[in-house]
């Protein structure tokens, strides 16, 4: 079993959660409605499913330099994972379409993660699509929100393209590990600021409706997180993978930022439970 939970880099599933129950939250849905359960499961189906098509994608790859993945060390054989990962992406896309997700928003949530493991290795721009899948994964959970065209993407836009800032910055930090600590200043510098992105959003979204204290506790830690793992990301060395752990983790704080405009006990609560995902990470690896 543990090695089918490295492939699906399980310890970051728990942000796939939050980034869909903020969204509903966000688009008006209520916490207590049965569609929201089955939109995580919908979620969680099409995250591990992208996770381990990653995996048989980069094969060859990890055969010359990380053979002891789970495919080249032999714990997984290729055909399962193949088999496991088309049928998850092909049951979570049918769970979001019937819990009434958007069929054209979801089919390009699966068209986006699919693009990102055919070219991730090969284009370095692919961090971008990246950044869309969680922007569409909210876009999706949203629009499962009655009546979504009409207020939802109002609602809901300007959080996911503030996650998916953030996912791109994550995306190019995570590449200073395989570059030993080495990007061009001018994307180092753009990274950082991708970063930063959701709390400066969500600084003008509080000062305009008079945030209240626990939004700006919230805030706070979002901006002393990243600017640890900026700082970590700058030393180098081990340093980096310690630093985009705490940004995978972040995503949760992320997630909280956008919530604590219509839930603070539940952003406290994503805020909680970034810590532990850092714990999780020990156990399963991240990336």
């Amino acid at each position: 079993m543990r090695p089918w939970l490295h492939i699906a880099r399980i310890s970051n599933l728990p942000t796939v959660w939050t980034n869909v129950t903020a969204a509903w939250l966000l688009a008006g849905g209520a916490l207590a409605d049965v569609r929201l359960a089955w939109l995580l499961l919908a979620g969680s189906l099409l995250y591990t499913g992208g996770m381990i098509l990653n995996d048989t994608m980069d094969v060859k790859f990890d055969i010359k330099y990380r053979p002891e993945r789970p495919i080249p060390s032999g714990q997984i054989s290729l055909r399962a994972a193949w088999a496991v990962c088309v049928v998850m992406l092909l049951t979570g896309a049918t769970i979001a379409a019937i819990s009434g997700a958007h069929p054209k928003i979801t089919a390009f949530l699966v068209g986006g993660i699919v693009l990102y493991d055919l070219f991730h290795k090969k284009w370095a721009g692919s961090v971008i699509i990246m950044g869309a899948c969680r922007l569409l994964l909210y876009l999706m959970a949203a629009s499962a929100v009655v009546p979504f065209q009409v207020a939802g993407p109002m609602l809901v836009l300007p959080y996911a393209v503030a996650l998916g800032c953030y996912i791109v910055g994550i995306s190019v930090a995570a590449r200073l590990e395989s570059k030993n600590g080495v990007l061009p200043v001018p994307t180092t510098m753009l990274a950082f600021a991708l970063l930063y992105t959701p709390a400066v959003f969500c600084a003008m979204r509080f000062s305009s409706a008079g945030g209240s204290p626990l939004q700006i506790v919230v805030l706070g830690v979002f901006a002393m997180l990243v600017a640890y793992a900026t700082h970590s990301l700058r030393k180098g060395g081990p340093a980096i993978g310690n630093a985009v752990g705490w940004l995978l983790a972040g995503i949760a704080v992320v997630d909280a930022l956008a919530v604590a405009t219509v839930s603070v006990p539940l952003a406290l609560g994503f805020v909680a439970l970034t810590p532990l995902l850092r714990f999780w990470q020990r156990w399963v690896a991240a990336t």
